[in-house]
């Protein structure tokens, strides 16, 4: 069995009607032909580009692996627990829903879809849709699903670069045109699509409003300053944090070491997401894993310690499994 190291994740770029051939922004130096919505980082069918486990799946590599991968913080020690992403819309996605956990169990699924949104770029304008207005009903919906005007009872807010939003599983939601998010959810991919503006997809109107709740916790997290790292230029800064996953903001000018115990005493596999500059993660044993804008890497939780030291300056999203039970994070709409 070949040891674990730091994993550089190969993006997996997936056309959506509602993409942009241009994700400049973030992927400078690739070129499409067809519409791009996402860039898949993380979850099952993520891919390793480095090293002995060059082509592996996270998928194969979690059955393989187990606790020495994901740590002992996720629930289900032979699966990856987080899926992660950019999306990049250029048009409104479709009103959607995502099941919780209790429902979707109660569909013989592993767990449900709980997200968080961090606004990497929002041109001004842009827009989310998340959560029904205050008032209305599952009923009322229904019916403005039929008469071809669902998008106007949700609860249409502003967004802007750096914010983070917290989604709940069962909080009826899109994305409008403008930003560029990176997404942090549950490792679930089930989406029940209630309303796409006339596009000739399938609807999932049964299920989606079986699961569809009609007030939740879903919102702009309310989260503290950024503060200085002890006596370093780097900076750190929480964005969120649920009994589902863990997010933070660094800012990197110096050299800096991270652990791969959480707060709750366990190791959790840490995930690393760039949306500017550069740096190198470094493991004492490994082959450095260069970190640059749009990349990802996955810090194995068997690696107790690693370091990432940034060429000039990097900024970075890590996300990890708390592993201990939290209150939903307090919002603001």
């Amino acid at each position: 069995m070949s040891k674990l190291y730091p994993l550089l994740m190969s993006p997996v770029f997936d056309p959506r009607p509602w993409g942009t051939t241009d994700l400049s922004p973030i992927y400078p130096n690739h070129r499409f032909d067809e519409k791009i919505g996402e860039a898949w980082l993380t979850g099952d069918n993520g891919k390793a580009a480095n090293g002995p486990l060059r082509g592996k799946s996270l998928a194969e590599l979690s059955t393989q692996y187990g606790r020495a991968l994901v740590g002992e913080a996720a629930d289900d020690l032979g699966r990856f627990p987080l899926l992660t992403k950019f999306l990049f819309p250029h048009e409104k996605l479709s009103v959607q829903v995502h099941p919780d956990d209790e429902a979707a169990r109660q569909a013989g699924q592993p767990c449900g879809k709980t997200e968080c949104w961090y606004v990497a770029h929002a041109k001004p304008g842009a827009q989310i849709g998340l959560g029904l207005k205050p008032g209305v009903t599952r009923t009322q919906f229904e019916q403005a699903i039929q008469q071809q005007r669902a998008e106007e009872l949700l609860n249409w807010i502003n967004v802007f670069a750096g914010e983070m939003i917290y989604v709940a599983g069962g909080t009826v939601h899109t994305l409008g045109p403008g930003s560029i998010i990176v997404e942090t959810q549950q490792q679930s991919d089930t989406t029940y699509r209630l309303y796409d503006y006339g596009r000739p997809r399938e609807l999932h109107l049964k299920e989606g409003l079986a699961v569809l709740k009609e007030k939740v916790a879903s919102g702009k997290v309310i989260r503290p300053a950024p503060a200085n790292i002890g006596g370093t230029k780097n900076r750190r800064s929480p964005l969120v944090a649920s009994s589902f996953f863990a997010v933070e903001m660094f800012e990197l000018k110096e050299p800096q070491d991270f652990r791969t115990t959480v707060d709750s005493g366990k190791r959790s596999v840490q995930i690393l997401v760039a949306v500017e500059g550069c740096a190198v993660v470094e493991v004492q044993g490994a082959e450095p894993v260069t970190l640059a804008k749009g990349d990802a890497v996955v810090v194995p939780a068997s690696i107790s310690e690693f370091h990432v030291r940034p060429q000039w300056m990097v900024e970075f999203l890590k996300a990890f499994v708390p592993g201990v039970s939290l209150p939903e994070p307090a919002i603001r709409t």
